[in-house]
């Protein structure tokens, strides 16, 4: 049912962007729907305090009230934020700007009731984006938009809005992501992926941090796991950091419409330079960092003590990454990072002095090969790395799962791991750490010494060790790769012409003839 309904919004949604671009047209969407959700549910706790008002057997009832001190009493701040119910001031209400959806100023009174519920909630400072009177949209575009809107919440049942809204919200940036491309993976990781982090490091309570946060869907999968195993909203605090600042507020406004409480950094900033988590030490990390970055380094950075395996190299901040979530583990913490395949093998520049380090430490739990096409943005083949800070089951000893062929194609160019493929990988990661049920299945997977990963020259990629059929480790698809050394011939042949006629000029001077 609510699957057919978001698929209806979409193609509503989509139809009214009319030329405008994805990457743009997705903040006003998703900024829109942020809107409803706060409006929804101020009208909910609104409508919950009228009734206890007027209940004899309530706490909350007012003996004698007129109309006037019930409205007073209606417009109580601390009513609403007792239970974390942003204030919404009269104007930035919701059926305010429905009513006047057709109006030619429909953009600046978005902007208008923003601005105000944003100086009503210090927490929201910053992160509402206001940008609708200035919208790219075609005229009376933006109206319709919020008359689609309108139709989120389904009926007078507010009590679902949360959850419909915020499941309404995590369709739409994976919408965006795919519509987007390549550049849609700059701030979504698709939800197979994610669930799959989260069912191996099964974060049940504590403090969990994602460095490179996007738009927080480490953070949301992470609490609807632990609600399916019986825990309750709060047994984790979020701690996050993400550099682009549209992004950020992404983030800020999906963990605020599931009412997570978060903390992701004063600003937008670099996790590398400008870390805004500097003493933090986490229960759980979860990354899904940029593959293969090779503009990250800042001369602030040699000597840091983040570095404590070797300095990375300056042109691929793979290693800077695994570096950074070790160095906030906690004793006894666990780290899920997706990397590019690369980072497995991979020896340029200190990267196989690092990893050797790291593995000689035993602080790598488990490597996970996973199958290609799972991203909107890379055809490069990727691999999740299980850290553990000071291991308290199988010490000297690391877990490889080649997945590789698991997963279903939902569409002509992307794979998607399926549930009972993301339950196969925990089983077999559970089943290994507790020692019991856990058998190595030729293929799939095998626990291997760590004298053993030596011999191989410390080389993580779990095909070396499980007996499947070994592949290149190479990041690139044969397409980019092709494309890249046609490039380089093309290159190196227009040196070479310009060597050889430099040699004819000087052999010329010289009196010889050609």
């Amino acid at each position: 049912m609510l699957q057919d309904i978001q698929k209806t919004l979409w193609a509503t949604a989509d139809k009214l962007r009319a030329n405008v671009d994805a990457a743009e047209y997705k903040h006003l969407v998703l900024g829109l729907i942020f809107l409803k959700f706060v409006s929804d549910t101020f009208a909910a706790r609104r409508a919950e305090l009228e009734r206890k008002f007027a209940d004899e057997n309530d706490d909350y009832f007012l003996a004698d009230a007129n109309a006037e001190t019930l409205n007073e009493e209606l417009e109580d701040r601390d009513y609403y934020r007792e239970v974390n119910v942003f204030w919404v001031p009269e104007a930035g209400r919701w059926e305010a700007l429905r009513n006047n959806a057709k109006q030619a100023d429909i953009g600046k009174r978005i902007d208008d009731a923003l601005d105000i519920i944003e100086k009503e909630n210090p927490k929201l400072k910053g992160i509402l984006d206001k940008r609708y009177a200035r919208a790219p949209l075609p005229d009376g575009k933006l109206g319709e938009l919020v008359d689609l809107i309108s139709t989120i919440g389904f009926g007078e049942d507010q009590s679902k809005a949360r959850d419909i809204l915020g499941q309404v919200y995590e369709y739409f940036l994976g919408q965006f992501a795919s519509a987007e491309g390549k550049k849609g993976g700059q701030f979504y990781t698709p939800a197979s992926i994610v669930k799959t982090l989260v069912a191996v490091l099964a974060p049940h309570q504590g403090k969990v941090y994602d460095p490179c946060c996007g738009s927080g869907g480490m953070f949301v999968q992470s609490e609807k796991f632990i609600e399916a195993h019986g825990g309750k909203l709060g047994d984790v605090s979020i701690y996050g950091q993400e550099s682009n600042p549209t992004t950020w507020r992404l983030a800020a406004m999906n963990l605020a419409i599931r009412g997570i409480d978060f903390n992701l950094g004063r600003e937008p900033g670099d996790t590398f330079t400008r870390n805004q988590h500097p003493d933090l030490r986490a229960d759980y990390i979860l990354a899904n960092p940029p593959f293969n970055i090779s503009d990250w380094w800042h001369g602030s950075l040699e000597g840091d003590p983040r570095w404590v395996y070797g300095t990375p190299p300056q042109g691929n901040a793979n290693y800077a990454w695994l570096q950074h979530m070790l160095y906030h583990l906690k004793p006894g913490g666990h780290a899920g990072i997706v990397l590019a395949n690369g980072s497995m093998s991979s020896s340029q520049n200190s990267e196989g002095d690092i990893r050797r380090a790291m593995v000689d430490d035993d602080v790598v739990e488990v490597m996970v090969a996973l199958p290609g096409q799972l991203f909107f943005n890379t055809q490069i083949p990727a691999c999740l790395w299980f850290l553990a800070k000071n291991k308290t089951t199988r010490k000297g000893e690391v877990l490889f799962i080649d997945a590789r062929k698991l997963g279903k194609n939902v569409s002509r160019v992307q794979i998607e791991l399926e549930d009972e493929d993301i339950n196969r990988i925990h089983d077999t990661v559970a089943a290994w750490r507790t020692g019991g049920s856990y058998q190595d299945i030729p293929g799939f997977c095998r626990s291997v010494p760590l004298t053993e990963i030596a011999e191989h020259g410390h080389v993580l990629t779990p095909g070396r060790y499980v007996g499947a059929e070994e592949v290149e480790d190479n990041d690139e698809a044969f397409a980019e790769k092709m494309q890249k050394l046609t490039e380089q011939l093309g290159e190196q042949m227009a040196k070479g012409a310009e060597l050889d006629q430099l040699i004819r000029q000087k052999l010329g001077g010289l009196g010889y003839e050609f």
